[in-house]
């Protein structure tokens, strides 16, 4: 902070709940991509007035590495090729008003091939990804497959240096308040779900290294290091990473599971050197954002341990419209909405799907409309839309090269001023359950995940669920209890959803806030828990707090060891909840009826069974907006409660609606979703 004023730093943006706060406004994050080097020049005013005609109020800006090397590190920034004149655009863009979010990478991915590397780094041996043999990692990309950077290797980060070197003198003159960058997103997850199996990479050299210095970090003594591992003769300068699956008996999984957690240390500790590399760069100062692509949970990206390095963890959200998909956005969004209260941040999706690239499964404007819709009613408060400007390699982009509107841009017109009318950004969703996912579990099915080297995420995005990629049966657990963890929870989501209790994902590392806001909390467990974690369940419990594991009891740790002493959950000194749930769906259904009563837990009620409904309040504590979601293919006629409001105004279709006896009767297209402003309340 040396040479900074005290002006200067309370001049610098900062992350809001309801957005950016800039001086004394807040400018809520409703941001749409352009790629300023798909486009001539003389067409970069067009797009970006139109940009901000439909009402966004920020510019996302991917600043490609490998588009802009010439040579070996050599950069033209717009000194030869004016399309390449990054500036230029920005200084575009803030002449018509708009602010800039720009994705400098390394990564940045964009539908470019080598995602936007210089392919003399791809091919570098010195910064590429190794396996356990030692061979490069190859990411199976399109349009075409590459080897992978190894985000350890310390080459390829005297590289990134170099490029951050060079775009960030370009860039930070332009910070706010000066021009118009108030975000900077660092690298791209989406090679996540491509290669990202726990024994599958990273063993570059530098990478082995650092996993030695996380041990080191994590057991202080070589001594229980040993104890841990139960390898009388290991060492921290020695140790090797599995290789493999080798563990017979539960008791042995400790060092896969360590190895699992180094590799999202990793993740972490990457974007911590990123951001120092930028500020160091010039763009100090500049607030920072990273991405969690689709089916993150099943990946090394850990949004918890993500959001202590930078402010803002976003979500990637790029669905077809469907029942599955909806518990998806479901699961994600409500997960990622507790984790941004708890850091003061917008819930943010760092790209929400406008049109899609020939790569991914096809999508139409419905689907982007409708997950967009769903992720705004299961706690997104802000967003960047990907991609709003055509380009090559992408289908549906709502504006043309030349600044005309296509059909699609009438949606995001729409959307973006029902949010600004009814004030979405400062509303809140509650929800009184809340269903607590230890990171030991995660960690736990990615390490007994059975289709490997195929990373449980790419498993998990194309339709496999937990079932379909455990490997448990021969580790002496007394059954598959992590199949049977994951029906445990589809029983459990079955049993609130069925009665309309609003519930909400967490985190495990955000217990404490869930045990402050939700009358009932539920922690799956597949019988091993953080010792830490079971102390707070099991003060909670003591002093009378309704918390339920389930479907078996923790008699292990995180690392699948069993406890010195036997473990037993105090039984709860509240409304008569078990501690210990059974996972019978029957049996459920009979506890999720019995909380309901004596926690007089609320219900949103609606029918029929495929529609879904949220309600967002406002600062008061008044309903302000309803949202009935229909994932199903067919028009539905639905009957919806009406929370307490007379009548509602479709923010999207102008309809009006009364209420008749306490609920609204509409219909919703197949596909579809309504927003509803309530207005004319009963009380």
């Amino acid at each position: 902070m040396i040479g900074v004023s005290s002006t200067e730093r309370a001049q610098r943006p900062r992350l809001v709940p309801a957005g950016l706060a800039l001086g004394d406004r807040v400018v809520p994050l409703f941001a749409g991509a352009v790629r300023y080097y798909e486009l001539e020049p003389e067409d970069w005013r067009a797009a970006l007035a139109r940009v901000k005609e439909l009402g966004f109020r920020l510019v996302d800006v991917s600043i490609p590495w490998g588009v802009h090397e010439v040579g070996p590190g050599v950069m033209d920034l717009g000194e030869h090729a004016a399309r390449l004149d990054v500036a230029g655009f920005l200084r575009t863009a803030h002449a018509l008003g708009l602010l800039a979010i720009v994705r400098p990478g390394p990564i940045v991915g964009a539908e470019l091939t080598w995602l936007g590397l210089p392919e003399r780094i791809v091919w570098d041996a010195a910064c590429q990804a190794r396996s356990p043999s030692g061979r490069p990692v190859v990411l199976p990309a399109l349009p075409l497959p590459f080897p992978a950077p190894s985000r350890a290797s310390e080459a390829f980060h005297a590289e990134v240096r170099q490029w951050f070197s060079a775009v960030g003198a370009a860039l930070a003159p332009l910070r706010w308040p000066d021009g118009p960058i108030v975000l900077a997103h660092l690298d791209s997850g989406a090679d996540a779900l491509a290669r990202d199996g726990v024994y599958d990479g990273d063993h570059h050299p530098d990478a082995i290294a650092a996993y030695r210095r996380f041990l080191e970090e994590k057991y202080r003594r070589v001594d229980e290091l040993r104890r841990a591992y139960d390898a009388p003769d290991a060492t921290f300068a020695q140790l090797e990473p599995p290789r493999r699956l080798t563990a017979r008996v539960a008791s042995e999984l400790g060092p896969h599971l360590d190895w699992a957690e180094f590799q999202e240390h990793l993740r972490a500790s990457t974007l911590g050197r990123l951001r120092e590399a930028l500020a160091r760069s010039g763009l100090e100062g500049v607030p920072t954002s990273c991405d969690l692509p689709m089916s993150g949970a099943a990946t090394s990206l850990d949004a918890p341990r993500l959001a202590r390095v930078v402010e803002l963890p976003g979500l990637d959200y790029r669905h077809r419209a469907s029942p599955r998909a909806r518990a998806e956005l479901f699961r994600r969004t409500t997960a990622l909405a507790t984790l941004a209260a708890t850091r003061g941040v917008p819930a943010y999706a760092a790209e929400l799907g406008a049109g899609c690239s020939p790569f991914e499964p096809p999508r139409d404007e419905r689907d982007d409309a409708f997950t967009a819709l769903a992720a705004l009613a299961y706690g997104l408060r802000g967003f960047s839309t990907r991609l709003l400007v055509e380009q090559s390699r992408w289908i549906g982009a709502p504006i043309e090269r030349g600044g005309r509107a296509r059909p699609p841009a009438a949606f995001w017109k729409q959307l973006i001023a029902a949010l600004e009318r009814v004030r979405f950004v400062e509303l809140t969703r509650r929800a009184e359950v809340r269903v607590v996912v230890p990171r030991s579990l995660r960690r736990l099915e990615r390490v007994l995940h059975a289709l490997g080297p195929l990373p449980a995420g790419l498993v998990h995005a194309a339709g496999g669920g937990v079932s379909v990629r455990a490997l448990e049966e021969d580790l002496a657990l007394g059954g598959p209890v992590l199949i049977e963890t994951d029906a445990f929870l589809g029983a459990l989501e079955q049993a609130l959803e069925r009665r309309r209790i609003p519930y909400a994902f967490t985190d495990g590392a955000l217990l404490e806030r869930a045990l402050e806001e939700a009358a009932w909390v539920i922690v799956p467990c597949a019988g091993a828990l953080e010792p830490e974690l079971f102390d707070r369940i099991a003060t909670a419990l003591g002093r009378g707090d309704a918390v339920s594991v389930g479907p078996h009891p923790p008699t292990r740790d995180g690392a699948m060891r069993a406890a010195s002493e036997p473990r037993a959950l105090p039984a709860s000194a509240d409304a008569g909840l078990p501690a210990l749930l059974d996972d019978a769906p029957d049996a459920l259904e009979r506890v999720v009826e019995r909380a309901a009563r004596t926690l007089g837990l609320r219900s949103l009620e609606a029918e029929p069974p495929e529609v879904s409904v949220t309600v967002h309040h406002d600062a008061g504590g008044r309903p302000a907006v309803l949202f009935v979601l229909n994932p199903s293919s067919r028009e539905l006629a639905a009957r919806v409660t009406c929370a307490g409001a007379r009548s509602a105004l479709d923010l999207l279709s102008n309809e009006r609606f009364a209420a008749q006896g306490g609920f609204f009767s509409l219909s919703v297209s197949g596909r579809g979703a309504r927003l509803l402003e309530l207005t004319d309340h009963l009380v």
